[in-house]
């Protein structure tokens, strides 16, 4: 069995691109297996994949529960709330303390940026960031490419806009790095106020009126205002966001005929996007959802290190 490079999947920049075209390829064979009678494979019999999730989750949370269960792993969920954080106990004391007992994979989401990365310089186990802070969420940015790339389009030289808060989404820069990596040109739009310095180190086409990005986007990535990481206000309103930044029927009007319109999730309709365009032609959101218990189910079966065949 072919394996990633490394042990642990922390950002998609540690990605060779031999990984990124393993980690599709093996996605595309988890693919049959949802629509199986029966949906599950033995490839991962006998692992045990810890899923510590400290920080709300519910698509990612259940991508990856699926994911495991239907490679036959045994999947455990942790939690702040139900474990001894609550009682005072540091993370990298939980975490080690876990890692005792000999789990084969660790899932890890946490509000911190850059909280994966520091538990993998102390433990062992392969771990996965399910999402950190601000900072990453490589594995949406795989299921994303996987979503593209099964429309029919081809990355290299595409126009890809991503559109909302740009400044405090981990989805955002982990899809700037992928796709910038693949071949494509990202463009992003929203709020001045909610556009991070760091964009011009990644050749970033920045826009402050999706007017100007709407007729050449191939993709257009729509994203939500993310309240829970805002401490202030970076604009009067979200009727007055909705207005310059949303994405209705009136702003579709300008499109590309075959444009393709994507959204992480949760969506907010009516404040980023309409319900309309949400649920059209052009949408594959859920197609996003469908795809990522692929994109999980391939991580899952390349770092726990099987030799199972998939056909078992």
């Amino acid at each position: 069995m072919k394996s990633l490079s490394q042990k642990y999947l922390l950002s998609v920049a540690d990605l060779s691109q031999k990984d990124i075209d393993l980690i599709l390829k093996t996605a595309s064979k988890m693919e049959d297996i949802a629509f199986h009678p029966v949906k599950k494979n033995a490839a991962l019999r006998g692992k045990t994949v810890l899923l510590c999730f400290f920080e709300s989750s519910t698509r990612t949370r259940a991508s990856f529960e699926i994911a495991g269960k239907r490679l036959s792993a045994d999947t455990i969920n942790i939690s702040s709330s139900g474990s001894s954080l609550s009682k005072g106990e540091s993370l990298l004391d939980t975490v080690k303390n876990l890692e005792a007992m000999k789990p084969d994979a660790i899932v890890v989401r946490h509000s911190v940026s850059g909280m994966p990365h520091l538990l993998s310089k102390h433990i062992d186990c392969p771990i996965i960031n399910a999402g950190d802070g601000t900072h990453e969420h490589p594995t949406q940015a795989l299921l994303d490419l996987m979503t593209i790339l099964k429309t029919g389009k081809k990355i290299k030289g595409l126009n890809v806009a991503i559109i909302g808060d740009i400044l405090h989404s981990r989805v955002a820069r982990s899809n700037i790095l992928l796709l910038s990596k693949m071949g494509a040109k990202v463009h992003v739009a929203g709020p001045a106020s909610l556009m991070p310095p760091f964009l011009d180190q990644y050749g970033v086409e920045v826009h402050h009126n999706i007017d100007t990005i709407i007729p050449k986007a191939d993709v257009i990535m729509m994203l939500r205002i993310q309240k829970e990481r805002q401490e202030e206000s970076f604009f009067p309103s979200l009727r007055e966001y909705s207005r310059f930044f949303g994405l209705n029927e009136k702003t579709m009007k300008h499109a590309k005929k075959d444009v393709v319109i994507m959204h992480p999730g949760p969506v907010n309709r009516g404040v980023e996007i309409a319900p309309e365009i949400a649920d059209g032609v052009h949408s594959v959101i859920l197609d996003q959802v469908t795809n990522g218990v692929a994109v999980r189910m391939a991580l899952l079966y390349l770092l726990c290190g099987t030799e199972v065949s998939l056909r078992a």
